[in-house]
């Protein structure tokens, strides 16, 4: 079958066009420092680490170590599920700590009890996004470090409690913003589940699932990285009509006041890979469209 000169050259400017157009779309993305693939980003220290002991809530049991088939569905092995009473004593307040890490696949959707617990046959009474957590925040200062804006970040100073070494822990921008849900049991209706989350990704503090993509998936990000941190408790009404979501919420800001350091210890250390970012990613970004470049002629000066 053979075609005319007129089809040919059609074919091979469409080729062509199709070559410049890929060759024109990397040079745009290394000059405007975009970065389509986001790089892992590992845990500083394992999360199991944290303290058993924040302040007045200590470790009650031990901590709970998921099945393969329970890391599978999670989506990683990097988490903390574990139990805190009040002065240890599970009589005076229990609240139960998740904590996730996940980095490398930021487009996935995190997992959020909404769904998990409403599969497990609870019955959904109260949700509320945006819920703002007392946490006390007297003991944060500026942090003043090399190559940070100034007044970008807060810090804590968090004290190891093996070396007694005062380590300056960068804390997430933002306020600390949680989605609060409260379940029913309907064969036992005053039985109420009750917790909130949030989320840290990329150095800030997000309340919801959608806020991790904007925050985790800047285009401007050589890094990326999201943990959630999810508060539970479960207790009695005496009220069909009443509500555990108040004395969580003051629970749960008590109890973050002093986990949120420990994890934030735990995870990156964001400023360090903002500055990354900025300075060594655009030069590798460079180096790499260059390489690409001279294959893509290779290509086209053999074809």
């Amino acid at each position: 079958m053979l075609f005319d000169r007129s089809s040919v050259r059609a074919y091979f400017v469409g080729i062509a066009v199709l070559v410049l157009g890929a060759i024109g779309f990397r040079i745009l993305v290394s000059e405007a420092k975009i970065f389509l693939m986001k790089e892992r980003v590992e845990l500083r220290r394992p999360l199991d680490s944290v303290p058993t002991k924040l302040g007045r809530w200590e470790r009650v049991g031990t901590d709970s170590i998921f099945s393969e088939t329970l890391i599978e569905e999670l989506g990683t092995r990097s988490y903390l599920d574990r139990t805190y009473a009040i002065d240890g004593d599970p009589a005076k307040g229990v609240m139960h700590v998740h904590v996730a890490y996940y980095t490398g696949t930021i487009d996935a959707v995190p997992h959020i009890p909404e769904r998990c617990w409403a599969v497990g046959g609870l019955e959904l009474t109260r949700t509320s996004e945006g819920v703002p957590l007392a946490i006390d925040r007297t003991a944060w200062e500026p942090l003043v470090r090399e190559g940070v804006e100034p007044g970008k970040y807060m810090a804590f100073a968090v004290t190891d409690p093996i070396t007694a070494d005062i380590e300056r822990v960068a804390m997430p921008i933002g306020d600390i913003v949680a989605t609060t849900i409260e379940f029913q049991d309907p064969k036992q209706p005053q039985q109420r589940q009750v917790g909130g989350y949030f989320f840290i990704a990329n150095g800030k503090s997000v309340a919801s699932s959608y806020g991790v993509r904007q925050a985790a998936f800047n285009l401007s990000d050589r890094y990326a990285y999201y943990c959630k941190i999810q508060l539970t408790n479960r207790g009695k009404v005496d009220d069909p009509n009443g509500s555990l979501l108040e004395p969580f919420k003051r629970d749960a800001a008590d109890l973050l006041s002093q986990l949120i350091p420990q994890v934030m210890r735990c995870l990156p250390d964001w400023p360090t890979y903002e500055a990354k970012s900025d300075v060594a990613a655009p030069a590798a970004a460079q180096a790499a469209s260059t390489v690409e470049l001279q294959g893509e002629g290779t290509k086209l000066n053999n074809g």
